[in-house]
């Protein structure tokens, strides 16, 4: 019997509309072989294509300025959770997926896997917009967060240091991958004015971190600061629009 592969997101509040859950999950659909389980956790599950298994999100302790933030994304951890088992990716809704994802579920089973983060390379640090885990192999992730928030919160300025810090084991993507946008494809000053950004053949995902978003990046528009557009500019991505639809 063919085991379902298992990508989850999570969608709340406003800046995310339910356009970007479905560009997601018909890419999703497009780029995994075999049987899929692709769920969103949300707080509305309006608008959503009948392929996506929508799903409460799930309960955690935040206070209130951070309720809404990356941190819920830690409520994921929790287990027993939308009744998951094995290895399970979880994907960011700002990321625009260009090649398959087989390999990833095939890469260090049973292993948490997660991009190096960009901006901090060499320091052990993973950035969660992709990111492979083995169901309840590391609930303490969560059992800890529950038990002491505030001290968490104290000791780490964000959701994917937390979990770094935890896992020594980490592994990491291979890095042409994952990829972002901004970090990564957009060309340095000046040439970002004369030169488009790229796709690499190898690429897999391209993370859209921040802004600009991918129906920016398609026009040419990154949103900014008029004393920062200098240097935070791209001419269109027309690739985009091939892979987010």
């Amino acid at each position: 019997m063919m085991v379902a592969k298992t990508i989850i997101c999570m969608k709340w509040g406003t800046r995310y509309g339910p356009e970007f859950v479905n560009r997601l999950y018909r890419a999703v659909r497009r780029n995994v072989s075999g049987e899929l389980r692709f769920i969103c956790f949300t707080d509305d599950a309006s608008g959503l294509d009948n392929g996506v298994d929508a799903q409460a999100l799930p309960p955690i302790t935040l206070p209130e300025e951070f309720a809404w933030t990356p941190w819920r994304k830690l409520s994921i951890w929790q287990y027993p959770l939308a009744g998951m088992e094995g290895d399970a990716i979880f994907l960011d809704l700002d990321l625009v997926i260009t090649g398959s994802l087989d390999a990833m579920f095939e890469f260090a089973p049973g292993e948490y896997c997660v991009i190096e983060n960009w901006t901090q390379k060499g320091q052990g640090i993973g950035n969660t917009s992709a990111f492979k885990f083995p169901v309840g192999k590391f609930k303490e992730i969560f059992d800890r967060f529950e038990a002491d928030p505030e001290a968490v919160l104290r000791d780490n300025r964000i959701e994917q240091q937390y979990i770094s810090r935890y896992i020594t084991g980490q592994k990491f993507w291979p890095s042409e991958w994952c990829i972002s946008f901004k970090h990564d494809l957009v060309p340095k000053f000046p040439m970002n004015w004369l030169r488009a950004p790229e796709l690499p053949k190898e690429a897999r995902i391209v993370a859209f971190t921040g802004k600009p978003d991918p129906d920016e990046a398609v026009a040419g528009r990154w949103p900014c600061p008029w004393y920062k557009a200098w240097y935070k500019h791209t001419k269109p991505a027309t690739w985009v629009a091939e892979h987010w639809r």
